[in-house]
């Protein structure tokens, strides 16, 4: 019944705030200059009327104009409306935390099966099966607990088609739990790929200057990857006649079938994380979106390619991922290299963030092919903690810095601490973890992963360690840069704000996780212990 909640409560929220009726139409995606009334006095302006004739529009037709203006605009009479929906959001999104929370408190971690199952057969042409285990669990604390954030990120950016904003956070939150609790492979692909048409209207119609192209990016990249994840459970199931996960975890697939599987899984989680050549989407996807589709992004759609490993790769395919081992490194340490020298030499403050979350993604990445079970904990670990820094880095240059100046150029900023010491030291916090320093979640996940790759194969191992250098070399080349290097900046005629309790309390909140899980990560490990033995005794 639990599990249900998880997903009854978006969609709820969803009729909830689609139901109440609002007297303004759908609002232009493409909001006026702040200096057109300003444009309107100066210039004269030419207005075609049904396409057939052209008139003059001199000064004294400029109040005219503004009174359409002004209709055209969301009346202000629905602010409170507006404030209504997202506080309904709001709500629902912590009412579905505390599920989760329960979910977790009342949760066996001695019984390695899974559980809460909820079985509903014949629905449609589907059956409907679901339950959460001790990998499952913590992917579906990190969902609910970013997706609160994520609507508190674009609290007051976004002024226009509010309602829809919302619903398409709500839905792609029902959507990623959904991921995470089916324990059937199809309805795995299914909900895997359902999250894309939500991601592609929230980019395409909330997104920056250049949001229609990385919506495209996006839509067509990770579609076109996950194709090959289709051919392989089509296979699967043809020839286990089944594609519940409790049969596979149990089936024996002979050697050549194993490669050809792996292949098409692999590729499509390639995509799903990225790795090197296969990350195009991400950047632009992360430069374009609004805030909270950053989040979103960053935190959680990223890691359905670890949850993927866990689910559909180490268990049903145990001799190829052990042997194909050394592929996977290589491929891994490569993109760490790629991706780190990237960011040193990137000048888009969100496109450094994102390139970072392609090496930290990689890192992870090798960390559960190790076959050890520190590699494997320190994957998972790793992966919860980029979702906590990556989401509040993102807020630090997407939700204050650029909301307040207008730029994410670095070449901007200079001497932010002098004006926003709050903000500065939350920054500083952040950048420690993202450059994976001690006391913090990404250390333990990073070090862990690194244990696991020495363990295997130590060269290999000694050039993945590079990631450790790099990362700090980048993060505090980039928060110098952006907090000290001088005078405040020049180019800014008034002083910025520091941070409002809003931005406070949310990066307030993701700091608290990453140290407290930093200090006492067996918090997470004493729950994960037993069911990565379990899975490396299926391996």
């Amino acid at each position: 019944m639990l599990l249900h909640l998880l997903l009854i409560i978006p969609i709820i929220a969803i009729f909830s705030i689609a139901s109440t009726h609002q007297n303004n139409r759908l609002i232009s995606y493409y909001p006026l200059p702040s200096d057109l009334k300003e444009t309107i006095k100066n210039y004269d302006i030419k207005k075609n009327v049904d396409n057939i004739k052209e008139e003059t529009l001199n000064f004294h037709d400029t109040s005219t104009i503004l009174n359409e203006i002004e209709k055209s605009e969301e009346p202000k009479a629905n602010d409170s409306s507006i404030t209504y929906y997202k506080k309904l959001a709001l709500i629902f999104s912590i009412l579905n935390l505390i599920v989760s929370l329960i979910i977790y408190i009342l949760f066996d971690f001695s019984n390695n099966q899974f559980q809460y199952v909820q079985e509903h057969f014949n629905i449609s042409i589907y059956d409907i099966y679901l339950g959460i285990d001790g990998i499952s669990i913590y992917f579906v604390l990190l969902t609910t607990i970013i997706t609160p954030i994520g609507l508190l990120s674009n609290w007051n950016s976004i002024k226009n088609n509010v309602k829809y904003y919302l619903m398409i956070m709500l839905l792609l939150e029902t959507l990623l739990l959904a991921v995470f609790l089916v324990l059937d492979i199809l309805l795995f692909y299914i909900f895997f790929e359902s999250i894309l048409p939500p991601l592609f209207l929230l980019i395409g119609l909330f997104g920056s200057s250049n949001k229609v192209r990385a919506s495209f990016y996006i839509f067509l990249y990770t579609l076109l990857g996950s194709l090959f994840l289709l051919l392989s459970i089509l296979t699967i199931s043809s020839i286990i006649g089944t594609t519940y996960f409790d049969v596979l975890f149990k089936s024996n697939f002979n050697y050549i079938t194993q490669i050809f599987l792996f292949c098409g899984i692999f590729i499509a989680f390639a995509v799903k994380t990225p790795t090197i050549f296969l990350n195009n989407w991400l950047l632009k996807a992360h430069v374009e979106s609004p805030l909270g589709g950053s989040i979103i992004l960053a935190g959680i759609v990223l890691k359905l390619s670890l949850y993927g490993i866990f689910r559909l790769i180490l268990p049903i395919l145990p001799k190829v991922s052990l042997n194909f081992t050394y592929i996977i490194f290589v491929i891994g340490i490569v993109t760490i290299l790629y991706a780190s020298f990237s960011t040193l030499r990137t000048l888009d403050i969100k496109e450094l963030i994102a390139y970072s979350s392609v090496c930290h993604a990689a890192v992870y990445l090798i960390g559960v092919f190790t076959n050890t079970i520190q590699g494997i904990e320190g994957g998972i670990l790793l992966g919860l903690g980029h979702g906590f820094v990556s989401s509040g880095l993102f807020i630090c240059a997407g939700g204050i810095l650029y909301d307040r100046s207008g730029t994410r150029l670095i070449s901007y900023y200079k001497g932010v601490t002098q004006i926003m010491p709050l903000f500065s030291i939350l920054f500083f916090i952040l950048s420690l973890g993202n450059c994976a320093a001690p006391l913090t979640l990404n250390f333990v996940g990073e070090f862990m992963s690194l244990y696991g790759v020495f363990e295997r194969l130590p060269l290999l191992g000694l050039f993945a360690s590079s990631s450790i250098i790099l990362s700090a070399a980048y993060t505090i080349y980039l928060y110098n840069r952006i907090s000290f290097g001088g005078s405040f900046s020049k180019y800014f005629e008034e002083n910025i704000s520091d941070t409002g309790k809003r931005e406070f309390f949310m990066l307030f909140t993701l700091v608290i996780f990453t140290i407290v899980f930093g200090i006492y990560p067996a918090f997470i490990l004493d729950g994960l212990h037993y069911y990565v033995s379990s899975l490396l005794y299926y391996i």
